[in-house]
């Protein structure tokens, strides 16, 4: 069976049913490496007790014989930012270092309900307002592929707890690239559903959570774990995909579909560098292999939206933080009045409209992920809040109009640097469309090839003592 940590998690799964790994194995396995791999940054609380003694209840469950869930006894994280019951949930930030909530999000007892086991908290930045996960209370995340590279954010911790092996896959959250620009950085499966689908949306609809994984399939499973209806959510379901779960769409054949494409960056006028590119035309040339027709298109958006998306992000970060970020953000936010963002919102869902009818045609739109292949940590430490917030756009030009407009929107790691580094390529549908992109996705990921490709710390285990340096590994 070789090292537990490099099974997918299906196979996890797969394995705890027919007897052959017990949920002990697997949560003790991955505490195991949790611990030896501190130095990652990759989580900020580890639940050990808990994700012990659940282990040890779902190891009788599988005992006894009784009904077992879909991702029975399988490992996973929770990213810092959602609220677990009698875990630490310190929302990034140092105001909220000691602070324990009393109850669980929605999306934490439908994981509990599918089976997982969580293993703890992952880092995120400080209430997820930055796309890097650099903290005044907690140290750097650290991309595994090299340890002085940033591995994105706000879901950073997440992307490096599955790239390193930590846990097979993670939950992740999104509000303008946070699920996408991490995996894209780590080698990874990042999915943000459409809007509605997960419950637990929040600011304008532009929020939403989601699965980062090593492979579609693994992605899909989560997925089908967080997508549980709540009553009272402000925004409604898609309808159910074929087959009854993401899953089971994953096998059915979507037929050749007309793909839009354009690198055109949407939100800032930033160059593309080249390696981005590379892996923009890989991604085209393997679904033309697939049957699909690619069509280069005009870019649907105008770069002038920056303006109205900023008015928003300053309506949704800041809070009691610490970060230089974080203040400036909520100082910004107490500039603007409630018609002033009101107005910034209505122009941004006029030119999500204009853009949705001028790509009504395609079935699905092919970008870069990111502008550039990778940051190192402390890449915008010194810089203004305001500048901060700019580049950080010019990373990630490409992620957060998925966010205005609703859709589903997946990166896949298919491009590699010249020296080895991970970089994706992004793949975005209609809203409601998931089954579709989903099964475009899992299609592509074979030719592809990014199963095989891991960091090098991925086969092995060091001492508990040991701290990854910068480069070492």
């Amino acid at each position: 069976m070789g090292e537990l940590h490099t099974m997918t998690a299906l196979a996890m799964t797969a394995a705890v049913r027919r007897g052959e790994v017990s949920p002990v194995e697997l949560v003790e396995h991955h505490l195991a490496r949790i611990e030896a791999y501190a130095g990652l940054g990759a989580f900020v609380t580890v639940s050990a007790e808990q994700a012990r003694s659940a282990a040890k209840a779902a190891e009788v469950a599988v005992t006894m014989g009784e009904p077992l869930p879909p991702l029975h006894g399988l490992p996973v994280a929770v990213k810092d930012l959602t609220a677990t019951a009698g875990v630490r949930t310190t929302y990034g930030s140092v105001a909220f270092a000691e602070h324990v909530p009393d109850t669980d999000a929605d999306l934490v007892t439908a994981l509990r309900a599918a089976g997982t086991i969580s293993l703890g908290k992952t880092a995120t930045s400080e209430y997820g307002t930055t796309l890097y996960t650099e903290t005044e209370a907690w140290p750097p995340a650290r991309n595994p592929w090299r340890t002085d590279l940033s591995p994105g954010g706000s879901s950073g911790g997440a992307a490096v707890a599955v790239a390193a092996g930590l846990v097979p896959v993670a939950h992740g959250s999104d509000g303008g690239g946070s699920i996408r620009v991490p995996a894209a950085l780590c080698g990874l499966v990042g999915y943000k559903p459409s809007r509605g689908l997960v419950p637990g949306s929040g600011g304008f609809g532009l929020a939403t959570h989601g699965p980062i994984a090593r492979t579609v399939a693994d992605a899909a499973a989560l997925l089908d774990a967080l997508a549980v209806p709540v009553p009272g959510e402000p925004f409604p379901a898609p309808a159910p995909p074929p087959g009854g779960s993401y899953s089971a769409a994953l096998r059915r054949p979507t037929g050749p579909l007309r793909i839009a494409r354009h690198t055109t960056p949407p939100l800032y006028d930033t160059p593309v560098h080249p390696d981005c590119r590379a892996a923009y035309e890989r991604a085209s040339a393997l679904l033309a292999g697939l049957g699909h027709e690619i069509v280069d298109v005009p870019a649907p958006y105008d770069p002038a939206m920056l303006a109205d998306f900023r008015v928003l992000q300053c309506g949704l970060g800041g809070g009691r933080g610490t970060t230089k970020m974080a203040r400036w953000l909520a100082d910004r936010a107490r500039r603007y009045t409630a018609a002033e963002v009101l107005a910034a919102h209505a122009r941004l869902t006029a030119a999500v409209r204009r853009a949705a009818r001028a790509l009504a045609g395609y079935d699905l739109v092919l970008t870069p992920t990111l502008a550039r292949p990778t940051v190192p940590i402390g890449h915008f430490a010194a810089m203004s809040p305001e500048e901060d917030f700019d580049q950080q756009t010019a990373l990630s030009p490409y992620c957060s109009v998925h966010n205005l407009s609703g859709q589903p929107s997946v990166t896949l790691p298919v491009g590699t640097t010249p020296d080895g580094l991970p970089v994706g390529a992004l793949l975005a549908a209609a809203p409601g469309a998931d089954a579709t992109l989903l099964a475009v996705a899992a299609a592509v990921e074979d030719p592809a090839g990014w199963k095989e490709r891991h960091p090098a710390i991925w086969t092995k285990l060091p001492s508990a003592t040991v701290k990854p340096d910068p480069r070492s590994l």
